[in-house]
């Protein structure tokens, strides 16, 4: 995979010999982060992505969206979010649909953010397993602990993700939120060993690491959490994942967005 090299001030350069025949260029879209943890997870990822692929910041960093699409005629655009959001419901398409105001002739496919899929789960259980988890233990309750969004729709998803995964042989699987919505993770863990968990432990729904996955690691720790596991991160279900998101945003018409 080949990345556009990026000059904060002009945008990504074109890469010498043009995009692979038959394939539209792949604009990652990712929140930003003053952490530089952020980009370089987000760099990883789709350093395993066989696409030409351009990434792009709704905050924080640079580039932004009209930057990275900067000089191409088509694109699939997509979310590198893991719940459908403020970001990915208004900010994004906002974003996406000044650009084709000052550039008509853009063809834009937009996608859906990674999340939910069930291969979220198995890279869930991997950073779990990482960390010493055994998946599926059925002495181990799991804190699934998200951002957290102002968007009630956002943390239900979460809430039914946890619902899902509770099948999987745990003691429980219950929800939780960084921010914005309740419970916290420390409150999350410490009612799981009121109710007599053998074992808790925390996997962060996080695609990167920074402000919230710090954060979630002291304080579900401070409360008696025996594990945290890392950020999804660039974790192989991640690129299957956006791999079937493009070829579904690609097969969709071109259209404006929002």
């Amino acid at each position: 995979m080949r990345h556009s090299p990026v000059i904060p001030s002009r945008g990504p350069v074109p890469l010498a010999g043009g995009t692979a025949p038959g394939r539209v260029p792949l604009v990652a879209v990712a929140h930003g982060s003053k952490d530089p943890r952020a980009a370089a997870t987000v760099a990883a990822l789709l350093d395993q992505v066989p696409l030409d692929v351009r990434v792009a910041y709704l905050d924080h960093c640079a580039p932004t969206l009209g930057q990275a699409l900067c000089g191409l005629e088509e694109a699939v655009v997509l979310p590198l979010l893991l719940t459908e959001a403020y970001h990915s419901r208004v900010d994004l398409p906002a974003a996406l649909n000044e650009v084709r105001a000052r550039e008509p002739r853009l063809r834009v496919h937009y996608g859906s953010t990674l999340g939910p899929h069930p291969l979220l789960l198995a890279a869930l259980e991997r950073r779990l397993a990482e960390a010493g988890v055994r998946p599926g233990d059925p002495d181990t309750a799991v804190v699934l602990v998200s951002a957290g969004s102002s968007d009630a729709r956002a943390n239900a998803v979460v809430s039914g993700l946890a619902r899902t995964w509770r099948r999987s042989g745990w003691w429980t699987v219950t929800a939780a939120y960084a921010s914005a919505a309740a419970p916290a993770p420390e409150e999350a863990v410490a009612a799981l060993l009121r109710a007599g968990a053998p074992r808790v432990v925390v996997a962060p729904y996080l695609l990167a690491p920074g402000y919230f996955a710090d954060k979630v690691r002291r304080a579900a720790l401070a409360a008696g959490a025996s594990a945290v596991a890392d950020v999804l991160g660039p974790a192989p279900e991640l690129v299957d994942v956006l791999l079937e998101r493009y070829e579904a945003a690609q097969r969709q018409p071109v259209s404006l967005v929002g």
